[in-house]
């Protein structure tokens, strides 16, 4: 017999709140102190919306930290009660496309759970973004060996159109965003906090959420992909050498520097962070086949 697992089971019991008229500023102190995402703004009466770190950001780099939370924060509040089973509750959260429900009795607020809480109780796909790959809209691909581009995304290449040879190099560049997060972590199985929790995240030596390591290389992948004829991977090396936050544009660079013989190339990957410093660093051995006639 299998038990149901409650919301009050798996909830953070600690909730801060804030004021509606609470400066951004004032709410970004807070949430930098107490080492966490959200506040919940609480009226008088009642609980109002929340607001995050997400939100507040924005506001701080354009100088408007004097803005009242009440003015940028999420609502209405979207709640579950202690008794929701863990699955109504992850269900919830995929069809309003949010990551934290305050839990309330009445009208007390006691606690508050996220996807990664929900994450361990229910199986992979009920706690996931409504933003999915296939409702995003895809532009004509701008070269012959890849299915489709995205409109963020832009690479370049030096070489000839015929195959590939010593000197070669292609750029592949994409921002890689909270939703590439959330998507990996489901896909690959890598659920670990650091990359999915900002609550978590913060109280780990980077001090905040950081794309998953993998997640970053894979645009190696995504950047031999556009080099001229059929590319097949042999061997990845890489070695990380600094963290990526979310949101960041990184671009991987790749250059073949030795031809192996039988259609087999070496070649030198970089991925470089929006400030041209290198997050990874390694090699790759490819086989470069020409694509069958028709």
């Amino acid at each position: 017999m299998v038990v149901p697992i409650a919301v009050h089971e798996v909830m953070t019991r600690t909730v801060e709140t804030v004021a509606p008229e609470t400066a951004a500023r004032e709410a970004a102190g807070r949430l930098h102190e107490r080492g966490i995402g959200s506040l919940v703004v609480r009226g008088e009466s009642e609980c109002l919306g929340i607001v995050t770190s997400r939100d507040l950001v924005g506001l701080l780099a354009v100088g408007d930290g004097d803005t009242p939370v009440r003015e940028v924060m999420s609502a209405p509040l979207v709640t579950v009660s202690p008794d929701t089973e863990v699955g109504a509750a992850a269900r919830r959260l995929a069809d309003h496309d949010i990551k934290k429900l305050p839990v309330l009795e009445g009208e007390d607020l006691v606690g508050i759970v996220t996807v990664t809480d929900l994450a361990y109780y229910v199986p992979p796909g009920v706690v996931r973004s409504r933003a999915r790959l296939g409702d995003r809209d895809r532009p004509a691909f701008t070269d012959p060996e890849v299915a489709y581009d995205l409109e963020d995304w832009a690479f370049e290449s030096h070489g000839t159109a015929d195959g590939i040879q010593v000197g070669d190099s292609v750029a592949f560049s994409k921002p890689v965003t909270e939703e590439d997060v959330d998507l990996f972590g489901e896909l690959s199985g890598d659920t670990n906090r650091l990359h999915l929790d900002p609550d978590y995240a913060t109280r780990t030596r980077f001090g905040r959420q950081i794309a998953h390591g993998a997640l970053v290389g894979s645009t190696i992948s995504a950047a031999l992909a556009r080099l001229p004829g059929v590319i097949i991977y042999l061997s990845q090396q890489m070695r990380y050498t600094a963290p990526v936050d979310l949101g960041e544009r990184v671009t991987a660079v790749c250059e073949v520097v030795e031809h192996l013989g039988d259609d087999r190339f070496r070649l030198s990957t970089r991925v470089e962070d929006a400030d041209g410093e290198a997050v990874i660093e390694g090699e790759a051995t490819v086989l470069s086949e020409p694509l069958a006639p028709e």
